[in-house]
């Protein structure tokens, strides 16, 4: 029990039992009484304004990590390197422009991660917050939900090598793969790697435009024209009319069901 707390406890047992002592009468028995009181008073302000300070540390370094922790440890990267790549495969420059297609990535990776964000708010900030447990069980219960997150999408090559090429850890050991400073970095990895494969699959079809169209101008005899320039009107038709960005969105969404 915290020393703020008993010395309150033994207060209220003192006022309980004040009636019955002789000594409870005293003038300087009562101003003692209050001197305990105000001390006791003054501890628990302390200790309040301590863990009040150490909350409001911790809730700074996470908003300066907010941009690391999003690109580390949710969908987010994945998300903006189909996005951008699906513009090169178009062959537009600035439309749609980067911060267009950064905040339509921003809002995917919400859409996906709310399930995560909702269940490590619900386990370690608000009883945090309530002060049912201290500042290092709320990181180890914020983790948590992450944490399960990340390894329902690694890959396990990413993570071997990383392991491999750590000389001090031990690739075998349940705990070091589950360590955040191997499973990050191995989380990056993989999502990389599958948005790079889903930016190969999004190519084909603009490429088979492409093949077609300088195929035509080269049977016509206009080896002149740029077969970037006509094909770029087919492109966009066919991916308005197929509803390409809706159908996009949706197919991102529902690889992280």
């Amino acid at each position: 029990m915290k020393p703020a707390r008993i010395i309150l406890l033994g207060l209220a047992l003192a006022a309980l039992f004040a009636p019955s002592m002789a000594f409870a009468q005293d003038a300087g028995a009562a101003d003692g009484l209050r001197a305990a009181i105000d001390l006791a008073s003054e501890a628990t302000g302390e200790e309040s304004l301590s863990r009040r300070a150490i909350q409001l540390f911790l809730l700074i370094t996470v908003l300066s990590l907010a941009p690391g922790l999003a690109i580390m440890i949710t969908c987010f990267p994945f998300m903006v390197i189909v996005l951008s790549m699906l513009r090169q495969a178009l062959g537009l420059q600035q439309a749609p422009p980067n911060m267009m297609i950064v905040s339509l990535a921003i809002f995917l990776t919400y859409f996906v991660m709310e399930p995560v964000f909702s269940e490590a708010w619900t386990m370690g900030v608000v009883p945090l917050m309530d002060g049912n447990i201290t500042e290092m069980q709320a990181m180890e219960r914020v983790a948590g939900p992450f944490r399960a997150f990340m390894q329902a999408r690694v890959s396990d090559s990413a993570v071997t090598t990383l392991l491999d090429a750590a000389p001090m850890r031990d690739p075998n050991d349940p705990a070091a793969r589950e360590a955040f400073s191997v499973l990050a970095p191995a989380f990056m990895l993989s999502e990389i790697e599958r948005a790079f494969q889903i930016g190969f699959l999004i190519f084909l079809p603009f490429l088979i435009i492409d093949l077609i169209v300088a195929s035509v101008l080269m049977a016509m005899g206009m080896m002149m024209v740029p077969p970037a320039v006509v094909a770029l009107p087919f492109k966009i038709a066919f991916f308005v009319m197929a509803e390409g960005w809706t159908s996009l969105a949706g197919a991102l969404v529902r690889g992280y069901s």
